[in-house]
């Protein structure tokens, strides 16, 4: 099983952003971080890629887009972000 593409929108100060990541790595799940701190057109791609998407963190597993920090949380408590991460 291949490993699963991981990437995360940020912005700099965001409490939200650090338990997302934090996560992430307790569960060493390699991503890339993308900050839309100062960046339009990142924040741009990230409400294209999610409609309706105004806030961050928005975790995308292969361009499947799972939510934010809560909606992670809540798949981790269900036994279901595991198996999405190829875990």
């Amino acid at each position: 099983m291949s490993t699963p593409k991981v990437e995360i929108y940020t912005q700099w100060g965001c409490p939200y952003c650090v338990r997302a990541k934090a996560l992430l790595d307790a569960k060493g799940v390699a991503y890339d971080e993308i900050d839309v701190t100062m960046d339009t057109a990142k924040r741009a791609e990230m409400q294209a890629r999610k409609p309706g998407a105004r806030t961050v963190p928005q975790v995308f597993v292969n361009d499947v887009a799972l939510g934010g920090c809560d909606d992670i949380h809540a798949l981790d408590a269900k036994g279901e972000l595991d198996p999405i991460l190829g875990l």
